[in-house]
């Protein structure tokens, strides 16, 4: 029953945040919360570093939906195989808005303790999403 739990824990969240509700970063992400793939020199840190993270990555990008193609939970980790899609209105890692509409594929492993988000370990297709966004020619 908890694996199942953890897995709605997961799909909630995503569907919340991303469409603007941060306050359930509050209720869902402990204190002492750490996202290890978060790249050096963003916040990654706490409910404050996800909302950062999150608060610039929806400046960046509207009309924001989650797909999980896959979910898995053993013990205290769910992992997750999602296809995100969105319209890039804003600018993101230095390029201007392209009014594109984009998909990122990823993968995420998190760990949850006492029904909050304690770790979080993800691989996203950056290449794809860039070359999408015109700022890498396609293979």
């Amino acid at each position: 029953m908890e694996e199942e739990n953890n897995k709605a824990l997961l799909e909630r969240f995503n569907e919340e945040v991303f469409k603007g509700n941060l306050s359930v970063v509050d209720e869902l992400v402990a204190p002492d919360f750490i996202d290890h793939s978060v790249p050096p020199g963003m916040p990654n840190k706490g409910p404050d570093g996800v909302k950062k993270l999150l608060s610039y990555f929806i400046s960046a990008f509207s009309d924001i939906n989650v797909v999980y193609h896959d979910i898995i939970a053993k013990g205290d980790k769910v992992t997750g195989r999602y296809a995100m899609t969105c319209i890039h209105k804003g600018e993101f890692m230095g390029i201007s808005a392209t009014s594109k509409k984009v998909t990122i594929n990823g993968i995420e492993i998190v760990r949850i303790k006492d029904r909050k988000f304690v770790e979080r370990w993800a691989v996203e297709d950056m290449l794809g999403l860039m070359e999408q966004l015109g700022a890498m020619p396609k293979k």
